[in-house]
């Protein structure tokens, strides 16, 4: 016969998958943003410019940054009114972004383009914070599928977001890939209704608290897992973010590829970021957070070899499907480590800083894409990975040993 705190555990548990739910068909909604953004955001910006085209990626930073800034204000709105009135907010940031990007496509203003984009960003911002609201609101055993399974909603995004970009780019013809912005407006109205479904507890944790005093945040961010954790992270999402934001511009720029082909190869890059999520969860329970960022790593490796043996149309494709694999294990990873590196209690001022930085990191790989592919070209470009990659291994293995010598003692 069940006892009461296991009927108690069951039913919180019930809750947190119903939450883990919902949250991943809005994240599946709301993440269609950024692929479509990443996939004609560039080829907007260069556009728009006049001779010098440097600046073409600047538009992509500026949503970098709105995804900075928005993780400092879901931390706020989530304080004062909720987590789910919180992102609900930032999926109407979303739609108001659609249309001023719209709009700043027919007036051919470049930096009103830029501030759309830093309002689609912000929107992103809220969105980022969903993979840890999830994992908060479920039991210790469970906040890695949590993860994963939040991740995989982007499966969703990934198939949206592209080919809302393809079918859009010229419905509002002769001004290129304003439909695509626009179609942006409905998509975050129905991710506003799904959210008003959900059913966070009051505290966010699911009952986890432990009864432990709320350690400073200095404290927290100097221990060895939360610096490997957030370091493999920025590293595995910055590397990401610096080739995508690139590769759309050198298929359609640098070597005469359609805007469609490139389209295409970002939609299969996002699937191959999301697709592995259904088993990510997975593996990490078998192997553990460490090998799977390792994996994830040496995936980023092989996607800089591919890149770099050729211009063909496969090379692009296949480097950006490794690159997007490779972001899925090192950042799904990484999160774990992170999650696993402050207590209940601290989750929101860690989860601030940590997403600050992150996404400050994110802006500007994004606008250094742009100069690096304008100075030097795509193969330049792949050389950036080998260093980070490498680094970050290193910290990897490092803290797979003070782990191993931890359970040793």
């Amino acid at each position: 016969m069940a006892t009461a705190d296991q009927t108690g555990m069951d039913a919180r548990f019930g809750e947190a998958r119903r939450n883990v739910a919902i949250l991943t068909v809005a994240q599946a909604i709301l993440g269609s943003a950024a692929p479509m953004a990443f996939s004609v955001g560039g080829l907007a910006g260069f556009q728009l410019l006049g001779a010098d085209k440097s600046l073409a990626t600047a538009p992509l930073t500026g949503f970098n940054i709105g995804v900075a800034l928005g993780a400092i204000l879901v931390a706020a709105t989530a304080r004062f009114f909720g987590r789910k009135h919180g992102f609900m907010f930032g999926a109407l940031m979303g739609a108001l972004g659609g249309m001023l990007a719209a709009f700043a496509l027919f007036q051919g203003n470049f930096w009103v383009f830029a501030s759309g984009l830093v309002l689609i960003g912000l929107s992103g911002g809220f969105t980022q914070k969903i993979r840890f609201a999830a994992a908060d609101a479920s039991p210790s055993f469970y906040k890695g599928k949590a993860i994963s399974w939040i991740l995989a909603g982007g499966i969703v995004s990934a198939i949206v977001g592209p080919q809302l970009a393809i079918w859009l780019k010229d419905a509002m013809a002769p001004v290129t890939f304003a439909g695509a912005f626009v179609g942006l407006v409905p998509l975050m109205l129905l991710a506003i209704g799904v959210l008003s479904f959900l059913k966070l507890p009051a505290n966010v944790t699911a009952g986890s608290a432990d009864g432990l005093p709320s350690r400073s945040l200095g404290e927290i961010v100097l221990t060895q897992r939360f610096i490997t954790g957030m370091i493999c992270g920025i590293s595995s999402y910055a590397l990401m973010t610096f080739m995508m934001t690139g590769a759309p511009l050198a298929m359609v720029v640098g070597c005469g590829f359609s805007s469609e082909l490139a389209t295409l190869g970002i939609q299969w890059h996002v699937i191959a970021m999301f697709a592995p999520s259904f088993f990510t969860g997975m593996l990490i329970s078998r192997f553990g957070t460490e090998k799977v960022v390792a994996m994830g790593l040496l995936i980023l490796i092989a996607c800089a070899i591919v890149a770099h043996m050729g211009v063909e149309l496969w090379n692009f494709w296949l480097a950006l499907i490794l690159l997007g694999v490779g972001w899925n294990f090192g950042f799904i990873g990484a999160t774990a480590i992170v999650a696993s590196s402050y207590r209940p209690q601290e989750a929101d001022k860690v989860q601030g800083f940590h997403d600050i930085i992150l996404f400050g990191t994110v802006a500007l790989s994004s606008f250094s894409s742009g100069k690096v592919f304008t100075a030097y070209g795509w193969s330049v470009m792949n050389l950036v990975i080998w260093p980070v990659a490498i680094t970050c291994l290193v910290l990897v293995f490092l803290q797979m040993r003070a782990s191993t010598r931890k359970a040793a003692a």
